[in-house]
């Protein structure tokens, strides 16, 4: 298991550097700059801030420079505002951390329980109501399912009220984050599920006499949990960084919309900042995933 971890740690610091690598190359090769606007700049003023964020070097320059800077920790300022780049994922990763977490716990719990479900009632109305919800979720965009519940609850009905930063109304976010996941979870347990309770080892308990709640929960349920979690992990990741769609709709001002002002604006450091953080946060979570793996069925071999 050690030396799998290290193995693992490796590779990771080496899939963040190309994309680093990646990101920092593509961005200069836009045409364009952050310091261009509708307002034309005095070209003796935009030489200026140019010189000040190592602009003017070539890029391979501005990369080796931007590194050194961020192997001591320093992620560097805003192009656009000069705030310091850390204060600002500070502020605004918490905001999408707890909507994202909530997002994904409901998502995983809720697809779960109506997967197993929909698998013990095969081709009974349970099932069939289950496998119509979730059809119609997954053909529903993440952008129209935030618009729906924005209006009707929010405008219309007046239920909830709209989210805003650094207060706990965050149903709706967290509905319109955790529907989509859901769906693919419960599709996915379900035929995990099926493919379980049809195997050897589900017959041979049954006929020991094993409690049925035993049989579909520890034997069942837990080797059908393999393919969940390597969606799972992923997904957490994905979630924690926030949806760049919803933070914009419900307007949350978490890490998402910064990477999509951002991009917007041009602020490089913001778009390095961000991308290099997601990446860190979804290799993290496909490591953790494949410890887990070997918690849930020790059978599995790490090499």
């Amino acid at each position: 298991m050690g030396k799998y971890v290290v193995k693992r740690v490796l590779l990771a610091i080496l899939t963040i550097f190309v994309i680093s690598v990646i990101t920092f190359f593509a961005m200069n090769a836009i045409p364009g700059g952050p310091f261009n606007k509708e307002k034309a700049t005095s070209p003796a003023t935009q030489a200026a801030l140019e010189a000040r964020y190592n602009l003017d070097k070539p890029v391979p320059v501005q990369y080796v420079l931007y590194m050194k800077r961020l192997f001591q920790g320093d992620l560097g300022v805003s192009l656009k505002n000069g705030r310091e780049i850390k204060d600002i994922v500070g502020e605004s990763f918490p905001i999408s951390a707890q909507i994202g977490l909530t997002a994904a716990l409901v998502a995983i719990v809720l697809g779960l329980i109506l997967g197993s479900t929909a698998a013990l009632m095969r081709n009974r109305w349970p099932d069939r109501v289950i496998v119509f919800l979730i059809t119609l979720i997954t053909a529903m965009p993440s952008f129209v399912m935030a618009t729906l519940l924005l209006y009707f609850f929010c405008m219309k009905l007046g239920w909830v009220p709209a989210f805003t930063a650094g207060s706990n109304n965050i149903v709706l976010p967290v509905i319109a984050l955790s529907f989509s996941p859901m769906a693919y979870i419960t599709r996915l347990t379900k035929t995990s599920m099926l493919d379980a309770l049809g195997q050897d080892y589900i017959r041979t308990a049954r006929a020991k006499g094993v409690a049925q709640l035993k049989v579909i929960f520890v034997h069942g349920l837990r080797n059908a949990l393999i393919p969940v979690i390597t969606y799972v992990g992923p997904m957490i990741g994905g979630i924690l960084t926030g949806s760049m769609v919803v933070e914009s709709i419900f307007n949350i001002g978490g890490l998402g919309s910064k990477f999509v002002s951002g991009i917007t604006n041009r602020d490089y450091t913001m778009i390095m900042a961000t991308t290099m953080f997601l990446a860190f946060i979804m290799v993290f979570a496909n490591l953790v995933t494949d410890i887990v793996y070997k918690i849930i069925d020790p059978r599995i071999k790490l090499d």
